[in-house]
C-alpha cells in the first residue's frame, strides 16, 4: 500500500525511558545485519543506512527533542534548494551562475541534485567554522580575552 509522504513532526514521548534503554541498544555496532521484526513475525534485514537513521531518531527522542521528517526529490528546482539552504531564489541563482554548486538546465529551468546542496551546505559549515576559530585565534592572541581587575563601564 502505497501512502502520500508528507513532512512532519514527531514529537518525544512523555515517558522516554523505553526509547532512552532502546537508544542504548541500538548504539551496539557488534551486529552484523539489524533486521526488522513485523507484527506477523515476518522478518526482513535493514540497509545500514536506514538502521543510522533509525539510530538517530531513537536517540534524538529519547533525548526530549521532535524530529521532523521531510521527503526530498533527489532531483530539486532551485525554489526547493534556496529553500533547504534557507536563502533567496536569487541568491541560489547567483551560486548556481558563480559555479559554487553545480547544476543542469532541463529545458528552460536549472534544476540541482540534492547532494550536490548537501554537499554545500556542508562545505560552508566548515569554512564559517575554520573562520570563527581563526577570528578566536586572533582575539586571544590581541589580549581580547583578558580579564580586567577592574570592570570598565560601559554606559
Amino acid at each position: 500500500m502505497a501512502t502520500a509522504l508528507r513532512e512532519r513532526t514527531i514529537l518525544p514521548p512523555d515517558d522516554r525511558s523505553a526509547l532512552t534503554a532502546l537508544a542504548r541498544g541500538l548504539t551496539n555496532e557488534q551486529c552484523p545485519q539489524a533486521r526488522l521484526v513485523g507484527p506477523d513475525g515476518s522478518e526482513m534485514e535493514l540497509p545500514k543506512e536506514l538502521y543510522a537513521v533509525l539510530r538517530d531518531v531513537v536517540a534524538v527522542l529519547s533525548q526530549g527533542m521532535a524530529i521532523s521528517i521531510a521527503p526530498h526529490n533527489t532531483m530539486l528546482t532551485t525554489q526547493e534548494a534556496a529553500d533547504l539552504l534557507c536563502i533567496s531564489r536569487p541568491t541560489l541563482v547567483r551560486l548556481l551562475g558563480d559555479g559554487e554548486i553545480p547544476f543542469s538546465m532541463r529545458g528552460r529551468h536549472r534544476r540541482v541534485l540534492l547532494r550536490d546542496i548537501l554537499d554545500y551546505q556542508e562545505r560552508t559549515r566548515q569554512e564559517r567554522e575554520q573562520v570563527l576559530d581563526q577570528m578566536s585565534a586572533e582575539a586571544e592572541d590581541m589580549g581580547l580575552y583578558e580579564t580586567t581587575a577592574t570592570p570598565e563601564n560601559t554606559r
